[in-house]
C-alpha cells in the first residue's frame, strides 16, 4: 500500500526491546523455547554456542523484524501512520502475524475504526487464561504508541 511504513521505527524498536529484554546467552523462555537476544526463538537449525554481543542481539532483532515486518503489511488494508505501525509491529512480534490476522482488533482497523482497535490492545494481557502484569504494561504501552 502507498505511503504504507516499510520498516519499524525508533519507537518500535525501543518498546520491543523494552519488554523483551536483552539475554545474551541462551535460555528457555516462559512456555519452554531456547531464546536468545530480544527474544529471537532459535530455530533447530542455528546454533548458539557462546553468548551475543550486544551488536549481534540488535542485528538479529532487525532480521527477525524484516519477517514480521512483511507479514504485517500484509494484513493492513487501510493507511497508517509510523507510530500505528510500531504498536503493531511489537505486538506481532510478542504474538505472531496469526494472532493479529484472527483479531477484533486488526478487523477494527482495517475497517477504518483506529480508536476502537486501539481499545482491542488491552484484550490481549492472559498467558494461560490469566492477566499478566508485564503483558498488561505491553499492551497500554502499545496502545498508547498507537494512538500518539
Amino acid at each position: 500500500m502507498a505511503n504504507q511504513p516499510e520498516r519499524t521505527g525508533t519507537q518500535g524498536i525501543e518498546l520491543i526491546k523494552q519488554f523483551e529484554g536483552l539475554r545474551l546467552a541462551r535460555y528457555l523462555d516462559a512456555v519452554g523455547k531456547p531464546t536468545i537476544g530480544y527474544g529471537h526463538l532459535i530455530l533447530p537449525h542455528e546454533r548458539f554456542t557462546r553468548p551475543l554481543t550486544p551488536a549481534e542481539a540488535d542485528a538479529l532483532l532487525r532480521q527477525d523484524l524484516r519477517s514480521a515486518e512483511l507479514g504485517l503489511r500484509k494484513l493492513l488494508r487501510v493507511p497508517v501512520t509510523q507510530q500505528q505501525f510500531d504498536a503493531l509491529m511489537s505486538f506481532v512480534f510478542n504474538l505472531g502475524s496469526g494472532r493479529l490476522r484472527s483479531s477484533t482488533l486488526l478487523r477494527y482497523l482495517n475497517a477504518g475504526a483506529p480508536a476502537r482497535a486501539a481499545d482491542q490492545f488491552l484484550v490481549w494481557n492472559k498467558a494461560g487464561g490469566r492477566p499478566l502484569a508485564g503483558l498488561t504494561r505491553r499492551r497500554q504501552a502499545e496502545r498508547a504508541l498507537f494512538l500518539s
